[in-house]
């Protein structure tokens, strides 16, 4: 036990070392990482994907939905968003969990109409910039890493405001492809400030030009292009239609073919929550698109070859530590499970 003496040299040293941090941010190592859910494998091949004895684990919590998760490799951490909480998070495994930007969306002061107030969907960059989703301020940006400042990318589609952007994918030259439900908003499609008739996906080009790429799905949410970027996948939140959907894209990024990847209507059950919402794509091909039960692994002809369940419905996931990860933000959580793949280079 210390004595009154040493306890008030360490307390001096300890008071000192804080003033020396000066108006720097504290933030606090992540604690052991919690085993949760659980793994099904339904073909040999899965093993070569997720590793025999791999576990599913609990990163942080005390989210009210957490979403749209991007690796940013330079700093070997991510970035995530509770979208109704307003707030973009940053956890790292040497740091653990902070506030990166809050408000991530809106700002206020009148939020009337709105449901979901915060930025959605992110897209990491290698120049220090990540695209959101901004579904409070019905828009896509670009955020930069260093000041976290915006800068609006669209915001109307023929002169109407979007719904609420949701998810997007930026191709290498230069073109964003995002989704536009009305999930930002209260009452949905029934919603006052809806000014669009459907609920789209577009393509951004570099110019500023917004283009459709589906006006037909009911609730498109999840986005991610293959490896080639020749294949665009579209995930339909939608109990009634849950599927996903692929577009074939020619070299200026144009829809030439479109078909129904796959669909989930046998896996939705009161059991199973979720439903197709985010996704992401390994440099294999593999996709890893957030289904009833959790982050279902399906190759690019949309056969499924595993699922990885949190206990939780998931809303996305993305690919972090040079393909060594997958992380999944599901409901009020984050969790991780290994993975025996590669990522993408975007």
């Amino acid at each position: 036990m210390l004595g009154v003496r040493n306890s008030e040299i360490l307390s001096a040293l300890l008071i000192a070392a804080i003033a020396a941090l000066g108006a720097a941010q504290l933030t606090f190592a992540a604690a052991p990482p919690e085993p949760i859910g659980s793994i099904e494998r339904f073909d040999p091949a899965f093993d070569a994907i997720v590793p025999p004895g791999a576990r599913v684990e609990r990163l942080a919590d005390g989210f009210i939905w957490a979403e749209g998760p991007a690796w940013v490799e330079a700093g070997s951490y991510l970035l995530f968003t509770d979208v109704p909480g307003n707030t973009l998070y940053r956890w790292s495994a040497v740091d653990g969990l902070s506030v990166f930007l809050k408000p991530s969306g809106h700002a206020g002061p009148d939020f009337t109409g709105l449901r979901e107030a915060g930025a959605n969907g992110l897209f990491s960059l290698a120049d220090d910039t990540v695209l959101l989703a901004d579904s409070g301020n019905r828009l896509i940006a670009r955020l930069s890493v260093a000041s976290k400042q915006k800068t609006v990318l669209a915001s109307r589609y023929q002169g109407r405001r979007f719904n609420s952007p949701n998810d997007l994918v930026r191709r290498s030259n230069g073109a964003i492809y995002f989704t536009d439900p009305p999930y930002g908003l209260e009452r949905l499609n029934d919603s006052p400030l809806k000014e669009l008739a459907f609920n789209g996906v577009y393509r951004l080009d570099p110019d500023g030009r917004v283009s459709m790429i589906d006006d037909q799905l009911s609730f498109p949410n999840g986005i991610a292009l293959s490896p080639d970027q020749t294949t665009l996948y579209v995930a339909n939140s939608d109990a009634k239609r849950p599927i996903w959907t692929a577009y074939r894209l020619d070299a200026t990024g144009a829809v030439v073919q479109r078909r129904v990847l796959a669909d989930a209507s046998d896996l939705v059950n009161a059991s199973s929550p979720g439903l197709p919402d985010g996704m992401t794509v390994d440099a294999q091909g593999h996709l890893f698109a957030t289904a009833p039960g959790g982050v279902l692994v399906m190759t690019a002809e949309g056969r499924r070859l595993g699922l990885i369940r949190t206990g939780g419905p998931i809303a996305n996931c993305e690919i972090g530590n040079n393909g060594r990860t997958l992380y999944m933000t599901s409901r009020n959580l984050l969790a991780r499970v290994q993975l025996v793949t590669k990522t993408r280079e975007h």
